[in-house]
């Protein structure tokens, strides 16, 4: 199986962002509102998912769904936290690699995280809740404090 190449990272990276900017746009938040803050996004996923008739979905339903989930956790990783795709090796996918989100923790060490796991974590805890899915991200890479007080 092949590594991935420098312009098959780049070329993920390219489609991540124009899915979740295309995303923002259907669910009606301007692209430059949601460049500014992209949590601005998430009132209007959080509706989108909530009204989504889950259980009618299709394969195909799920797969989009996962997809677009997947676009957005780590593009919120990469807007707010600085973090960044990287490809990893992995001998179960069927490339033999998989792309993850990489960032720096508060306690300066570096970890990763595969966003479709995330959302796939998600899905196995319904109903799906967009503020929660970031957390477990951010909680994940420890960028954020499990102890964190609420505002």
């Amino acid at each position: 199986m092949a590594a991935a190449s420098a312009s098959d990272l780049q070329e993920w990276v390219e489609g991540e962002r124009r899915n979740v900017i295309g995303m923002a746009d259907v669910l009606g938040v301007s692209s430059d509102t949601y460049a500014r803050d992209p949590l601005s996004l998430v009132p209007a996923l959080q509706d989108y998912v909530s009204r989504a008739p889950l259980d009618e979905f299709e394969q195909s339903d799920w797969i989009t769904l996962h997809a677009d989930l997947m676009s957005y956790v780590a593009d919120y990783l990469i807007q707010k936290h600085g973090a960044s795709w990287r490809v990893v090796d992995d001998p179960a996918a069927p490339r033999g690699y998989r792309f993850v989100i990489e960032a720096a923790g508060r306690d300066g060490q570096t970890r990763r995280v595969d966003p479709f796991d995330v959302v796939g974590r998600e899905f196995g805890n319904l109903p799906i809740d967009v503020t929660r899915m970031l957390a477990g991200a951010e909680l994940t890479l420890h960028l954020a404090s499990q102890n964190a007080r609420r505002a």
